[in-house]
């Protein structure tokens, strides 16, 4: 890493901004789990139901058309779908589940992964992750992930993380894992909130991925800001992708 670039310690009003987003996000997305509301966020626009089921993966922000400032941080709030033909939900949540073998799936990004724990449908996961745009950045991860079903075609899965540390020197004899919250702070949080759906011969997939970084500090957008602008966005379309390709191997 350049040393132009400093390193920054997550702040807790920043924290606090995040987790009152996260409070808001969750209850809104409750809400559509019951009445008349829509499953798939795919169902609520014909154009993106059609691009989804010609195999195209659609993604864009939640709403605006930019990540949400607060303070001495942004707010990434993305939401990405994806159809699998001939698959079914079991199936899907068969490969998701299998964390020790996610690095098998998730390559390159996700570069070591573990199964820590299992009880029914709550595990608990650890992840190192590859984050590279410009500058190479490793994280160490814990995740906790929970799944529900909400009926016999339809789940939904929410994952955040517990820690997220960056190394230093990865795979090195000289590595170090730093403190989490503290470094370069390209992720500090992220919540990843998928909804599957069995459907037309085939599975749904949604991810709504909302993420923490720093801001982007006065004269190092040249920099930081591809890292934390674009990787969100990159990083869900490659997940949706490597899943989706997973599946259709698994089924042929």
């Amino acid at each position: 890493m350049p040393q132009t670039a400093s390193q920054v310690q997550l702040q807790p009003q920043t924290l606090k901004s995040f987790e009152a987003y996260i409070r808001s996000a969750e209850a809104a997305m409750e809400r559509t789990l019951r009445g008349s509301s829509q499953f798939l966020w795919s169902d609520a626009s014909p154009e993106r139901s059609q691009e989804t089921r010609e195999g195209q993966i659609v993604a864009q922000f939640w709403s605006g058309r930019g990540p949400l400032k607060v303070p001495s941080g942004l707010i990434h709030d993305w939401i990405g779908a994806a159809w699998v033909p001939g698959t079914t939900v079991k199936a899907t949540l068969s490969l998701i589940q299998d964390y020790d073998h996610h690095t098998n799936i998730y390559k390159p990004e996700v570069i070591a992964s573990k199964l820590i724990s299992r009880r029914g449908n709550d595990f608990q996961i650890y992840l190192r992750l590859l984050k590279k745009k410009i500058v190479t950045v490793v994280l160490d991860t814990d995740h906790s992930v929970h799944y529900r079903s909400v009926s016999r075609t339809r789940w939904v899965c929410r994952s955040s993380t517990t820690r997220v540390a960056e190394v230093e020197n990865a795979g090195s004899l000289n590595e170090i894992v730093r403190p989490p919250d503290t470094g370069y702070g390209f992720l500090w949080r992220l919540n990843s909130y998928w909804r599957f759906q069995e459907r037309y011969g085939g599975v749904y997939l949604e991810c709504r991925a909302i993420s923490l970084t720093r801001d982007v500090p006065f004269g190092l957008g040249w920099m930081i800001e591809p890292i934390i602008q674009r990787l969100p966005k990159e990083s869900l379309i490659h997940t949706l992708e490597c899943t989706r390709q997973a599946l259709l191997i698994k089924t042929s």
